[in-house]
């Protein structure tokens, strides 16, 4: 498995240092590894094989090497690998609310780390990662129902939209948060979402472009044809 790190996470190690909220950052990180953890475990049961592991500054990201007879199996307008990816998807979040759950009603420290704020990451983690906005996890879940439902330029298409729809609405929210909260820690992860937004977007563009030239390239046969 290739591990990989995004060289971006020094840039907010260096930020939380100086706000002094490194700590609270390292507790948030630890509970990602075990978020992403929970993602590939439940990715290699159901027969995925891990292929990279990539360092992120806002947590982790597991890929799977995936399994060819996974995309002959139809599932409505999508494949077998949607259910599988919908699944993994979910594990991670899940485990983030059920370490919630346990740790609000058993007191208990974690390594030591305070209860209290046991729960508050893991609920921060597992919110953050259901908002639907791809590749979060809650992102990823609404492509892959879309793609069962509509198909896959349909649903690439409305997941583009739903994104943009949703980066929209929190940078409103946010900007509110900071106006009363004053924390640059919220600054940053509304960049950081902004940022992979972009980075969609320009794929989701360059797909739109394959398909069509692959329309056109269809019209055409079918007129040679004719």
């Amino acid at each position: 498995m290739q591990i990989k790190l995004n060289l971006n996470i020094f840039i907010f190690i260096l930020i939380f240092l100086f706000t002094r909220q490194i700590e609270i950052y390292g507790i948030l990180m630890l509970f990602a590894v075990i978020h992403e953890l929970t993602h590939m475990l439940v990715g290699i049961v159901l027969g995925l094989k891990p292929k990279t592991f990539t360092i992120m500054p806002l947590g982790f990201s597991v890929g799977f090497r995936v399994d060819c007879l996974d995309y002959n199996k139809k599932v409505k307008k999508g494949t077998f690998l949607c259910i599988k990816k919908i699944m993994i998807a979910l594990a991670g979040p899940m485990i983030n609310f059920i370490l919630a759950i346990f740790f609000l009603f058993v007191d208990t420290t974690f390594f030591g780390i305070d209860r209290q704020l046991v729960v508050y990451s893991n609920l921060l983690i597992g919110l953050f990662n259901c908002i639907p906005l791809y590749p979060l996890d809650g992102g990823r879940v609404v492509k892959n129902i879309l793609h069962i439902l509509l198909g896959k330029q349909e649903a690439e298409k409305w997941s583009h939209n739903i994104s943009h729809m949703t980066i929209c609405l929190l940078t409103a929210v946010v900007s509110i948060g900071i106006l009363y909260i004053r924390n640059i820690a919220l600054l940053l992860v509304l960049g950081y979402l902004w940022g992979l937004v972009i980075i969609e977007g320009k794929k989701y563009k360059n797909k739109i472009k394959i398909y069509e030239t692959l329309e056109q390239t269809n019209l055409k046969e079918m007129l040679e044809i004719k």
